[in-house]
């Protein structure tokens, strides 16, 4: 039996409509929620990518874009390898890497300056399961990094995939706690201040 389906109803757009942003809508979370309510998961959540040999301007630009401070550096086999956050992009590293290569800015590409996979320090996904949000809280704290990438093994259980990252911002804006600066230590202050209360 075929099913008849019926076109539902167009509307006109309002002026001044906006558009949504990621984690716009993250449901709120307290310090013992589930950690994997604060993991952004790339099953759900496609990976924000970027080409070795784009120019690190171009990064910066596509960060901008995303609303991300993180790129997982990948080739066209989806292979991580690195990873480039913000702060390699707007710090001293590209301009300390152009001085001793005696090039432009525009001539930097992103694997000059990006975090190589063999540097890579990951969660397993299975050691998630019954942790809290105040264990990744801890665990960024400790590794005094902005995020943690998120591995768990394929279907063949030899090969990693990078399921998912977690990030302090994100982690933040979902215990409600206000962030006015992306210097990591006042970030985990906030979070810290915001656990206490």
């Amino acid at each position: 039996m075929t099913r008849e389906y019926h076109p539902l109803s167009a509307h006109r757009l309002q002026p001044g409509a906006r558009h949504h942003q990621p984690g716009q809508d993250a449901e709120r979370v307290r310090v013992d929620s589930p950690a994997l309510a604060v993991l952004t998961d790339l099953r759900q959540i496609p990976a924000a990518t970027i080409d070795p040999e784009a120019p690190v301007d171009a990064a910066n630009r596509f960060m901008i874009r995303r609303g991300v401070r993180l790129l997982l550096v990948s080739d066209d086999e989806r292979r991580v390898l690195g990873l480039i956050t913000s702060n390699e992009v707007l710090g001293e590293k590209p301009v300390q890497f152009a001085l001793e290569r005696g090039i432009k800015r525009q001539e930097i590409r992103v694997r000059d300056i990006m975090i190589p996979c063999g540097r890579l320090e990951v969660l397993h996904y299975a050691d998630l399961i019954h942790a809290e949000v105040g264990h990744i809280v801890a665990t960024l704290q400790h590794s005094g990094r902005q995020h943690a990438l998120v591995a768990d093994m394929g279907g063949d259980g030899k090969t990693q995939t990078v399921r998912g990252i977690f990030s302090a911002s994100q982690i933040a804006r979902q215990l409600g706690v206000a962030i006015q600066t992306t210097e990591l230590a006042q970030t985990f202050a906030e979070i810290g201040a915001a656990l206490r209360s």
